[in-house]
């Protein structure tokens, strides 16, 4: 007897996608962000440096707007911490290419295999932020990763949710551009826990200001 899910998952996609596409024609494509104007100084995190997005990785992602950039914190009291903040913003989903890449199949296909997931709820000045956590490895490099899908009105921690909120917010608003924001922290010496804590620190700071700049 065929699997109902199997069935039943394109039967949703082709809808969603036929119905996506049809509001897409009163969609409202908002003005795009200054990324380059984002603070340099969030909190105690200190801008370090502006990463360079090679030609084919931006081609690849095909983002409205792009975001590469590694904060520093600490003092000479205690550790310096490194954070990457990845922001990739999208003005409409209503075209299927230009959509996020999930860090779910991007940090693989890097050579990061993932040790653990989860999902994680993190209370911030601007309201609470959910978000996927993974700790990733590469031969003897370990990372802590936090990523999030952000629209307008929510976060969305999961890939599928995500999908699903476009075709609501395109009825509703008009609108369907979404931000991927992904914070990377190196763990040294096996110290995962303080990665992590770093890693929501961070983006404990970074979603307020994100709210504030993405329109």
């Amino acid at each position: 007897m065929p699997d109902p899910l199997k069935i039943l998952v394109p039967v949703l996609l082709v809808a969603e996608a036929l119905t996506v596409q049809w509001a897409g024609h009163a969609e409202r494509v908002p003005v795009a962000p200054d990324l380059n104007a984002f603070p340099r100084q969030i909190g105690r995190w200190s801008q370090l440096s502006e990463i360079s997005i090679e030609p084919e990785v931006q081609a690849q992602l095909r983002a409205d707007r792009l975001l590469d950039r590694m904060y520093y914190s600490g003092t000479s009291a205690g550790p310096v911490v490194q954070a990457e903040l990845l922001v990739a913003w999208f003005n409409s989903q209503t075209k299927g290419d230009r959509q996020p890449h999930s860090p779910r199949v991007c940090l693989p296909g890097a050579g990061w295999l993932p040790e653990s997931t989860s999902t994680v709820r993190i209370e911030t000045p601007a309201g609470q932020l959910a978000a996927t956590q993974y700790i990733v490895s590469k031969g003897g490099f370990r990372s802590a990763v936090l990523y999030w899908y952000q629209t307008p009105r929510r976060t969305i921690a999961g890939e599928w949710e995500a999908k699903s909120w476009i075709l609501v917010d395109a009825l509703r608003d008009h609108r369907t551009d979404v931000a991927l924001v992904r914070i990377v922290v190196p763990s040294f010496n096996g110290q995962d826990k303080v990665a992590t804590d770093a890693a929501a620190d961070f983006a404990r700071v970074v979603y307020p200001e994100l709210r504030r700049e993405l329109p």
